[in-house]
């Protein structure tokens, strides 16, 4: 700290605690042997402890040591917080002379003289005086001698670098600080993110459970339902006799049965013609056998579509004299 322009040295002891940097540091002054703690001073109490204003408004991660350091140094360079133990003054005093005659005390400030006003033979010319001269109130003086003003190149390069060093070094613990107090961050962001993540993976398990636990229920009600209809074919399925598959379905009217019979017949030919052109490209019919039997099939075949068309015309004429039926029944 400097003092009057003159620079002098405060020891400190700064404790680091569990929850620094986000909570400020503690900080004690630490008198030596010579020296005493400034009594009632505005921010340093009887034991030594530090509280100041930089400290109250310490911020995470703008407040750094090294800022209250010189902090410290400016409220200290106003009022320091130490000053050197007083000794006991001692007071040496010569012998008292001889008293001559005729002697008259004089005061004058401070000090006492006394004079010879005549001189007298068989004396010694001149009486030395006696002064008594008290001493100066006690001042508080700082603590180191101060330094040199006029100090050497040597001297100015070394405080010059280290002032360089400092700078140096404090804003590299600003850029890291910065750097940690953005991978805190983002590392916060994350373990939100991942927070979020699992509330969504735990609602998601939730409802698979769910829609697990619906399907298995209507997987046991539909192997109930198996059971059952297996158990009611076993005991009446010995009752019902095989129907043959053509008289399962019936026509509507004989025009109908006739016209199923007419285009079965028609499609059937149409398959044997299909395997008789198959065997003659594979030379597996001769070529008189083909036309022969094409000849008949087509014939055949052409009957059965004229049929089915004559049926077709007499269900359309059916169905119009129905509906002519039905309009005058309904009129």
């Amino acid at each position: 700290m400097f003092y009057q322009d003159v620079k002098y040295n405060i020891p400190i002891n700064i404790w680091l605690l569990e929850t620094y940097p986000r909570q400020p540091p503690l900080i004690y002054v630490k008198p030596t042997r010579d020296m005493v703690i400034t009594q009632r001073h505005p921010n340093v109490d009887g034991s030594g402890m530090v509280n100041c204003q930089y400290l109250q408004q310490w911020v995470f991660p703008r407040s750094n040591l090294v800022e209250l350091v010189q902090s410290l140094s400016l409220l200290f360079g106003q009022k320091p917080p130490l000053y050197s133990r007083p000794t006991a003054p001692v007071h040496v005093r010569p012998p008292p002379p001889p008293t001559p005659p005729f002697m008259n005390p004089i005061h004058t400030g401070g000090a006492t003289m006394q004079m010879n006003p005549t001189s007298s033979p068989g004396l010694s010319p001149a009486q030395s005086p006696r002064l008594s001269i008290p001493y100066p109130p006690y001042q508080h003086t700082p603590l180191h001698p101060p330094h040199s003003r006029n100090d050497d190149p040597q001297e100015q390069y070394k405080r010059n670098a280290v002032n360089a060093l400092t700078e140096r070094v404090r804003n590299d613990i600003n850029r890291l600080m910065q750097e940690r107090h953005n991978e805190m961050e983002s590392i916060f962001n994350t373990q939100q993110l991942l927070a979020r993540r699992s509330e969504q993976l735990k609602s998601g398990v939730r409802e698979l459970n769910d829609e697990k636990a619906a399907l298995e229920s209507q997987l046991q009600a539909t192997l109930t339902n198996t059971d059952i209809l297996e158990n009611w074919l076993r005991a009446n399925d010995r009752g019902i006799t095989r129907a043959n598959i053509d008289d399962v379905f019936e026509p509507v009217d004989t025009l109908s049965k006739q016209l199923l019979e007419c285009q079965s017949s028609d499609l059937a030919i149409e398959d044997i013609l299909y395997a008789i052109d198959k065997g003659a490209q594979d030379l597996v019919i001769p070529v008189e056998a083909y036309l022969k039997h094409v000849r008949v099939l087509a014939r055949e075949q052409f009957f059965h579509r004229a049929t089915a068309q004559k049926l077709r015309q007499m269900q359309v004429s059916t169905q119009v004299e129905n509906m002519a039926v039905r309009a005058a029944y309904v009129s």
